[in-house]
C-alpha cells in the first residue's frame, strides 16, 4: 500500500507542478472578474440587499409547510461551513502568505457573495423534482438546460468529483491526523485505516443515519467553537485594532510573489488569501448551488440572498475569529506549524491545554461529517455521468484511497491537490453564470419589483413564458402562492 501511495504522491506532484499555477492564473482572473462584475451589474447586491438577506433568514418561509424554513437552511449549511475551511485553511493562508491574507480572503469574499448570490438563483431556478418529489439541481443542471451544453456539465461534475469526492476527503482526513497527532499522538496509518473503515461502512449504505446524528451534533459543536472564539476576543479586545491594522498593512507587501502569469502583480499573500476564501466560502465555486436547489423557496432570489449571507458570515466574521484568535498569539510566524497545529496552539496559547484537546475533538467530527458529505455531493455527479453499480463501487474504492493517501502524506501536497482541481471546477462554473447573468438580473429585478410594491416576493412561471423554452420546469413553480 504504502508503494502505491508513494508512486502515486509522485504523479500527483507533476500534475499540480505542471497546472496549478496556469490554472490559478485563470482563476484569480475569474473569480476576482465575476465577482466584479455582478457586483456592479446588480447594484452591489450584496451591500444593498444585505438586509433583506436577513430578513429572509429570520421571517421567511418554505412554499410548502413540510420543507425546511430559510432559518434551518441558513443554520444547517452554517453549521457545514464551520469547520477545517475556517480552522485550519485560515492557519495555512496565514502560515504561508502572512497577516495580510486573511485581507484578500475577505475581498474574496465580499467579491463573492455577488457571485454565490447569482449561482444559487441559477440553481434554483432550474431545480427539477426527482422521483421521490424532492428538489435537486445545481450547475450540471443549468448548464445543461440554460445552456443547452450537455458536454461542459459532463466536465463539470468531473471536476466536482474530483475535488469533493478525492481531494477534499483527503484534506479532511489529513486535517483529523493533524489535529489528533498534536493532542493525542495517535499514529497516521493507524488513524488513515480506521478512517478508511469507518467511511467504508457509511458509505455502503448508513449515510442516513449518521447525517441524522451530524444533523445534531454538527451544529453544536460549531456553536461551541464560535462561544470560544468570542470569548477570546472579549478577553483581548483591546488588540484586536492592532491585528487589524497588522492584516491590512500586510496585504499589500510584494515583496514575495506568487509568480505565475501576473509576475510581481499578484503577491503570496494575495494568492494564499484568495485560494484559502474560496476553499473556506465556494463562493463561484459550483459546489453551494446543489445544496441551495434542494430548498423550497419561494423566489429565486430568496435562495440566492441567503446563500449570499451565508458568505459573509463564513468568511467576514468565522475565519476573521479565528484569524485573530492566531495572530493573538506568540507564535504565529512559526515555520514548523502550517495548518491545524498552528490554530490549535494558537488555543493553547489563550485556554491551556484544554483549547488542544478542544480543538482535536470538534475537528474529528467537523472533518469526518464532511468527509461523508463530500461523498454524497460527488456520488451525486457520479450517477448523473454514469448510473450503473459496478462504476459507482469503483468510485467508492477511489474515495477509500484518498481518504487514505491524505492521512499518511504530509499537508502541503494534499492542500496543492484540492487547490488545484477546486480552481478547474470553479472555472468552469464561473463560465457559466457569466453566460446566464441576463437571467440572475431578471431574477434580481423581479425580486426587487415585488419587494417595492410591498409585496412577499413569489416567482410565477406564467410571467416568464419564455423561460420554460430555456429550460426551467415549469412544475416546480407552479402554485407558489
Amino acid at each position: 500500500m504504502d508503494f502505491i501511495v508513494s508512486g502515486f504522491e509522485a504523479i500527483l506532484n507533476w500534475i499540480i507542478n505542471t497546472l496549478d499555477g496556469p490554472i490559478w492564473d485563470i482563476t484569480i482572473l475569474l473569480l476576482l472578474g465575476t465577482g466584479l462584475f455582478f457586483t456592479i451589474t446588480t447594484g452591489l447586491v450584496q451591500l444593498r440587499l444585505l438586509p433583506q438577506s436577513l430578513r429572509e433568514m429570520w421571517g421567511g418561509r418554505a412554499a410548502d409547510g413540510d420543507s425546511l424554513t430559510p432559518f434551518q437552511a441558513f443554520t444547517t449549511g452554517l453549521a457545514s461551513r464551520v469547520g477545517v475551511g475556517n480552522i485550519g485553511g485560515v492557519a495555512t493562508a496565514i502560515a504561508l502568505g502572512g497577516p495580510g491574507a486573511v485581507f484578500w480572503m475577505w475581498i474574496t469574499a465580499l467579491m463573492g457573495m455577488s457571485s454565490a448570490f447569482a449561482e444559487s438563483s441559477l440553481a434554483q431556478l432550474y431545480k427539477t423534482r426527482d422521483s421521490n418529489g424532492m428538489f435537486r439541481g445545481g450547475p450540471a443542471y443549468y448548464i445543461t438546460r440554460g445552456l443547452k451544453c450537455k458536454p461542459l456539465a459532463i466536465a463539470f461534475a468531473i471536476t466536482l468529483i474530483f475535488t469533493f469526492g478525492f481531494a477534499f476527503n483527503a484534506v479532511q482526513s489529513n486535517s483529523i491526523v493533524a489535529a489528533t497527532s498534536k493532542a493525542w499522538s495517535w499514529d497516521a496509518k493507524s488513524v488513515g485505516i480506521v478512517l478508511v473503515i469507518l467511511t467504508a461502512v457509511i458509505i455502503a449504505g448508513g449515510v442516513k443515519r449518521i447525517g441524522q446524528v451530524s444533523a445534531k451534533v454538527v451544529p453544536t459543536m460549531a456553536l461551541f467553537y464560535l462561544i470560544i472564539a468570542v470569548i477570546i476576543l472579549g478577553m483581548n479586545i483591546s488588540k484586536v485594532p492592532e491585528i487589524l491594522s497588522m492584516i491590512i498593512s500586510n496585504a499589500f507587501d510584494f515583496s514575495a510573489v506568487a509568480g505565475g502569469m501576473f509576475g510581481s502583480i499578484v503577491s503570496k499573500t494575495m494568492l494564499m488569501g484568495i485560494k484559502r476564501g474560496l476553499f473556506s466560502n465556494e463562493a463561484g465555486m459550483g459546489s453551494a448551488p446543489n445544496s441551495a436547489a434542494t430548498s423550497d423557496a419561494k423566489h429565486p432570489a430568496s435562495q440566492g440572498l441567503i446563500q449570499m449571507l451565508g458568505v459573509f458570515v463564513d468568511t467576514i466574521v468565522v475565519c476573521t475569529c479565528t484569524a485573530i484568535i492566531i495572530l493573538m498569539s506568540d507564535n504565529y510566524g512559526s515555520e514548523t506549524l502550517k495548518g491545524v497545529e498552528l490554530t490549535q496552539t494558537a488555543l493553547q496559547y489563550h485556554l491551556g491545554e484544554f483549547g488542544v484537546h478542544f480543538l482535536a475533538f470538534i475537528l474529528l467530527l467537523f472533518c469526518y461529517t464532511s468527509i461523508i458529505g463530500n461523498y454524497a455531493y460527488a456520488e451525486t455527479n457520479i450517477r448523473y455521468i454514469k448510473n450503473k453499480a459496478w462504476f459507482v463501487w469503483v468510485f467508492r474504492s477511489i474515495v477509500l484511497f484518498f481518504v487514505y493517501f491524505g492521512a499518511v502524506r504530509d499537508g502541503g501536497i494534499v492542500w496543492a491537490f484540492a487547490d488545484t482541481v477546486m480552481a478547474t471546477m470553479a472555472i468552469i462554473n464561473l463560465i457559466a453564470i457569466l453566460i446566464l447573468s441576463p437571467l440572475v438580473w431578471r431574477i434580481l429585478k423581479d425580486y426587487v419589483r415585488q419587494l417595492k410594491a410591498k409585496q412577499e416576493p413569489v416567482f410565477r412561471i406564467e410571467e416568464h413564458q419564455d423561460l420554460i423554452h430555456r429550460g426551467v420546469d415549469p412544475l416546480v413553480w407552479k402554485s407558489k402562492e
